[in-house]
């Protein structure tokens, strides 16, 4: 059987936990995921996770951070004067909040802390410096896009 490489288009089928056993996400109950092998359309260890596989290969697999979503990066949290945002919102932890970057660049953060005058948000990815676990099963391979 030939083996998945990179420019082949996948299908696959995947269950996503954390090492306390925390499930973050699966396309258990849902269509597959669909995607092309080395294009950066996944983060680079599931690509590396998938290829080699033929189809109805099942594997599990520990995704180091610096494979996913890299490490946690201080430097992406900061504090927020309240007075900065519109008066309508009403901040909670937990909130997601989006602001334009330097280059209209759209930011995705997460409030993580209230205060009085200021809050503090975070724009690391939420899986950020965490290591991923997956079981995967190659389902198809150069599926018609």
């Amino acid at each position: 059987m030939r083996q998945a490489k990179p420019g082949d288009h996948v299908k696959i089928h995947y269950d996503g936990s954390l090492d306390d056993g925390t499930r973050f996400d699966s396309s258990v109950g849902r269509d597959p995921l669909e995607f092309t092998l080395g294009s950066g359309q996944v983060i680079p260890g599931f690509d590396n996770a998938v290829a080699g596989m033929v189809v109805g290969e099942k594997k599990s697999v520990r995704i180091p951070s610096e494979e996913a979503y890299g490490e946690h990066s201080d430097e992406l949290v900061q504090q927020v004067p309240k007075n900065v945002l519109p008066e309508e919102i009403e901040v909670s932890i937990g909130m997601p909040l989006q602001a334009t970057g330097p280059e209209g660049e759209v930011l995705n953060m997460m409030v993580t802390q209230v205060n009085e005058d200021s809050i503090q948000v975070d724009a690391n990815h939420p899986l950020a410096g965490k290591a991923l676990n997956f079981d995967i099963e190659l389902v198809a391979l150069n599926v018609d896009e």
